[in-house]
C-alpha cells in the first residue's frame, strides 16, 4: 500500500483551479473521437462542475460537436433546441423543464443550468446553424414521451404516416403509462408484446427518409434525426421493459447497448453534416468505465465504455471521477425526495482510500503514463459507486464492487472532499441535510 501511495504522490498532477489544470488531460485526449467523463455519484457538485470545465475546453480547443448525457432523448432535446437558439423565448431554467421524472436533481441542478447557459452563449458566436454544438440524451426510459414526439413530427410532415404510427403505438394503450406493468405482462406471456408494431413504425419512418429530408436542409435533417432516434428508442425501450422480467436477458446490457447505438447514430449524423464526429459523454462511472475490468464483466454485463473501447479502440478515452467523503444529493429509495446525505469515508481497502492517503486533495492521474503505475493499479481493489439512491448503512454491499482501475479507465480525477450538487427544487429533506454537515464543510480540511 505504501508503494501505491508513493506512486500516486509521484505521478498525480494536483488540480489548483487554474486555467492549466486540464492541459495534461487534453494532451491525453489527442485526436480521440469520444471522451467519456464519468462520475462516482449522480449527486456531487464537483463532478458536474469539473466535467463542464473539461467539456468547454474540448469544444473550444478540440472541436467537439456534441455532448451526450445519461438522460432521455426527448427531455434533453428541448435543451438542445435551447442551446441552438431555436426556442429563443426560453431561458436556460425553462429549457430544463422537460426533466420531470425521478431523479429531478440529476439534470435540474445549478451546474447543468450554468453549462447549458454557457453553451447557448457559445453557439450564438457561431454563424452557421449546422456547426452549433448539440446537447443530447442517450437513455431509453421515455417510451411514451418518445411516442408523442414521433407522432408530433409525422403530423407535420406526413399526416397519413402519423395515422399509421398512432395505430401501431396504440398497442401500449391497455397499460396506460405503466411501462413496467407492460413489461411484466408481456415478459411472462400474459399479454401480446408490441415488438412487431414498434419495429414496423421505425421501418416506416426510415423508408420515407428521402422524402422527409427533401424539405429544407439542416432543419429537416435535424428534426428527422430526432424523430428517428425517438422511434429507435421506442423499439429498444419495449425490449428493455420486457427483458426486466426475463432472467435470461440482461436489461442492463440492453440499456447500455441502446446508449451506444445512439452515440453511433449521432456520429453518423455529424458526419452527414460535414462536422467533426467528436462527442463528449457524461454518465456514471459504472456506464463509462470498461465493464470488462470489473465484477460487472464477470457477471456477463457490458457497458458503454466496454463497447466503445471494443469498437473504437483508443478513439475512446475513458475518464473516471472519484471522491473519498463529503455530502451527496441522493434519495433513500426510488421516487423518494432528494436528501443531502453524508458520504462516509471510503473503505480502507478501496482505491478511494489510497487516493486519500496520498494527501493530495484534488488531482489528475494518467493511469497509462507509466508502466509501473498501470500494472500496480491493475490489481483489483474496491471501488465505490453511488447512484440516485445512497444507503450508508449497507454501504459495503450496496455501493462497492471490485475493479482493476487501470484497465477500467485511462485516467482518474479525484476530489477528496466533495459536496452535494444543488437541486433547482430544494426539498425540506435536502435543506435539513445542511444541519448534518461537519464544521469543516465544505473544505474538509
Amino acid at each position: 500500500m505504501k508503494k501505491l501511495i508513493a506512486l500516486i504522490q509521484e505521478k498525480a498532477q494536483p488540480l489548483t483551479g487554474s486555467s492549466q489544470d486540464y492541459d495534461a488531460l487534453l494532451d491525453l485526449v489527442g485526436d480521440a473521437s469520444f471522451v467519456l467523463l464519468g462520475e462516482a455519484s449522480h449527486g456531487t457538485h464537483e463532478f458536474y462542475r469539473e466535467r463542464a470545465k473539461i467539456t468547454r475546453r474540448l469544444i473550444q480547443e478540440k472541436g467537439f460537436q456534441a455532448v451526450a448525457v445519461e438522460a432521455d432523448w426527448p427531455d434533453a432535446y428541448r435543451v438542445n433546441r435551447f442551446v441552438h437558439g431555436t426556442n429563443s423565448n426560453e431561458e436556460s431554467i425553462e429549457a430544463l423543464g422537460d426533466f420531470k421524472r425521478f431523479p429531478l436533481w440529476m439534470w435540474r441542478n445549478a451546474e447543468v443550468l450554468d453549462f447549458t447557459g454557457w453553451l447557448r452563449d457559445y453557439n450564438e458566436t457561431i454563424a452557421k446553424p449546422a456547426k452549433k454544438v448539440s446537447f443530447l440524451g442517450m437513455d431509453l426510459y421515455s417510451l411514451h414521451t418518445s411516442i408523442g414526439a414521433v407522432l408530433n413530427y409525422l403530423a407535420k410532415v406526413d399526416p397519413l404516416a402519423a395515422q399509421r404510427a398512432r395505430l401501431r403505438y396504440s398497442c401500449f394503450d391497455h397499460f396506460g403509462s405503466d411501462v413496467q406493468g407492460y413489461g411484466w405482462a408481456t415478459g411472462l406471456g400474459i399479454s401480446k408484446s408490441c415488438e412487431e408494431e414498434v419495429i414496423k413504425a421505425l421501418l416506416d419512418l426510415s423508408q420515407h427518409q428521402a422524402r422527409y429530408l427533401s424539405r429544407d436542409g439542416y432543419v429537416a435533417m435535424s428534426e428527422y434525426f430526432s424523430a428517428e432516434q425517438n422511434a429507435r428508442l421506442i423499439k429498444n425501450a419495449e425490449h428493455y421493459y420486457r427483458a426486466m422480467f426475463q432472467a435470461e436477458v440482461s436489461s442492463w446490457n440492453l440499456r447500455d447497448t441502446h446508449m451506444v447505438e445512439t452515440l453511433e447514430a449521432l456520429r453518423v449524423h455529424l458526419k452527414d453534416l460535414k462536422l467533426n464526429p467528436k462527442i463528449v459523454i457524461w454518465a456514471h462511472n459504472s456506464h463509462l468505465g470498461n465493464a470488462g475490468a470489473t465484477e460487472m464483466g464477470q457477471r456477463g454485463e457490458i457497458n458503454v465504455g466496454h463497447l466503445l473501447r471494443k469498437n473504437y479502440g483508443n478513439q475512446a478515452m475513458l475518464v473516471g471521477l472519484t471522491t473519498y467523503q463529503g455530502t451527496v444529493t441522493a434519495a433513500s429509495e426510488w421516487d423518494a425526495p432528494a436528501e443531502r446525505k453524508q458520504v462516509r469515508p471510503a473503505l480502507l481497502e478501496s482505491f478511494e482510500a489510497l487516493f486519500h492517503e496520498s494527501g493530495i486533495s484534488r488531482f489528475f492521474l494518467n493511469l497509462k503514463s507509466n508502466r509501473e503505475l498501470e500494472v500496480a493499479f491493475a490489481e483489483p481493489r474496491l471501488e465505490r459507486a453511488i447512484g440516485v439512491i445512497y444507503r450508508p448503512e449497507t454501504e459495503r454491499l450496496s455501493h462497492y464492487f471490485r475493479a482493476s482501475l487501470s484497465e477500467q479507465f485511462d485516467a482518474i480525477l479525484h476530489f477528496d472532499y466533495t459536496r452535494a450538487v444543488e437541486p433547482l427544487e430544494r426539498t425540506t429533506e435536502w435543506e435539513a441535510g445542511e444541519e448534518d454537515a461537519p464544521e469543516t464543510y465544505p473544505s474538509g480540511m
